[in-house]
């Protein structure tokens, strides 16, 4: 289903001038828009603001999907720059103080995680007021959704984020941790909704396509129930995700698969780095593993390796999380918890390692033979990493699990994302770059 364009939505390029011209202020206003009465206070109103929402998110080169998975691509080592005159990506590609505050991608992926917050903020406290509930908790469910995807990248990516948005307030930066916490208390207080108020089918029928909700609530709380260190939480979450059920971002031939749109159909901006998917020789994919040609093809001429999977098709949905993501959070909760269960641990890694890509929702799979192994925590950590590595190749999680598994820094070319220069201009709060 096309993704609607909603005439509210401000390019980024609007965006940024008005974002910076008052510092981290982040007033999004659109004096074109319709009035607050029509947009904010309505069920129509509200579902088409959480719409514009989610194109914000999901579209194009400006949105935080493709800011999201090249910048964690190239600084996490999966990708390789192909033409220098992309600036923004080969900052990346080089690393280290080449990622400088002038960075583009930086500056885009920055407004744009802020501007989805301070849209989904905008539902969030005006859906309650609706007189039909059900209808309320749909709208606040969705909202929730993208609010805690944007604080997640914010947190995965800059060491400090803005403790709030909105007109004329103060602004103050707290450690990346607490966006994690914070996004983990919207998705809780979403659940809490969706449980007490059913989602009605008029709301469904009203935004696009392809996000199952309720899996995905549980999804996000599972993750960042891990990131946030609460183990049990995070494999009674993943526990109640449907690995059967698909949960995706949709595009057609209008909106189109913004990864596919800027670097598979030109060849001409990267590509995977080569077969090793940029793990270490010893963490580096079986010759095998059937999930390496799903992720990436090969060729006969240069590019020799080619994005494939999700970043084939002009079209081709991009999921907001794998099943797999589910069993590898489940291995790595029981190996983390304060009595490590290392015996379920192991279990639900080979879950992965002898996954046939015919028994996956999205058809990656491994399909090889279990590993008997006997690995002590450390060591079935380190696996765990790597499944999860190869599992969600190009998920755009791999740098905070990169820094999570304490991974050595030269397996990264970052830790953290400097802060735009716009932001450090105009507003005094802007904590200093960190230096790696």
């Amino acid at each position: 289903m096309k993704l609607f364009n909603i005439k509210y939505t401000i390019c980024v390029a609007m965006a940024a001038a008005m974002l910076f011209s008052v510092g981290c202020k982040k007033d999004y206003a659109d004096p074109n828009k319709a009035s607050a009465n029509n947009v904010e206070k309505t069920a129509a109103g509200l579902t088409g603001l959480v719409t514009g929402v989610h194109r914000t998110y999901a579209a194009t080169r400006a949105g935080s999907i493709y800011n999201q998975i090249t910048t964690d691509g190239f600084l996490s080592n999966q990708l390789s720059i192909l033409n220098q005159g992309n600036t923004a990506e080969y900052q990346f590609f080089q690393g280290g103080d080449k990622v400088d505050a002038t960075n583009t991608i930086v500056l885009s992926f920055w407004i744009n995680s802020n501007k989805v917050i301070f849209d989904a903020n905008t539902v969030l406290k005006n859906a309650p007021s609706l007189t039909d509930k059900n209808y309320a908790s749909g709208l606040i469910a969705y909202a929730s959704i993208f609010k805690a995807l944007a604080l997640t990248n914010l947190a995965m990516f800059w060491e400090r984020l803005p403790d709030t948005t909105g007109v004329g307030v103060p602004v103050n930066f707290t450690p990346n941790t607490e966006g994690y916490t914070r996004a983990l208390d919207v998705i809780s207080h979403a659940i809490a909704t969706v449980t007490a108020d059913t989602i009605s089918p008029a709301f469904r029928g009203g935004i696009p396509a392809g996000i199952d909700i309720v899996n995905t609530l549980h999804a996000l709380k599972a993750r960042l129930s891990m990131y946030t260190g609460n183990y049990a939480q995070a494999l009674a979450e993943a526990n109640l995700v449907n690995l059967s059920a698909r949960s995706t971002f949709n595009f057609d031939l209008v909106t189109l698969n913004p990864i596919f749109e800027t670097a598979t159909s030109t060849n001409n901006v990267y590509q995977p780095i080569d077969s090793t998917m940029g793990l270490p020789p010893a963490l580096a994919p079986d010759l095998a593993d059937k999930r390496e040609p799903f992720y990436i093809a090969l060729s006969a001429t240069n590019p020799r390796y080619r994005l494939s999977g999700f970043f084939a098709g002009a079209a081709g949905p991009i999921p907001v999380y794998l099943p797999g993501e589910m069993t590898l959070i489940k291995a790595e909760a029981y190996a983390r918890q304060a009595s490590p269960d290392l015996v379920n641990a192991k279990a639900e890694l080979n879950k992965i390692i002898t996954k046939q890509p015919a028994s996956d929702p999205f058809g990656v799979g491994a399909g090889l033979p279990a590993d008997n192994t006997t690995y002590t925590q450390a060591q079935l950590l380190d696996q765990i990493y790597r499944q999860r590595a190869i599992e969600l190749y190009l998920s755009g999680l791999r740098l905070a699990d990169s820094r999570r598994f304490n991974r050595p820094v030269s397996e990264r070319k970052r830790n953290f994302l400097p802060y735009p220069f716009q932001e450090h201009d105009n507003n005094g709060s802007t904590p200093a770059d960190p230096a790696f």
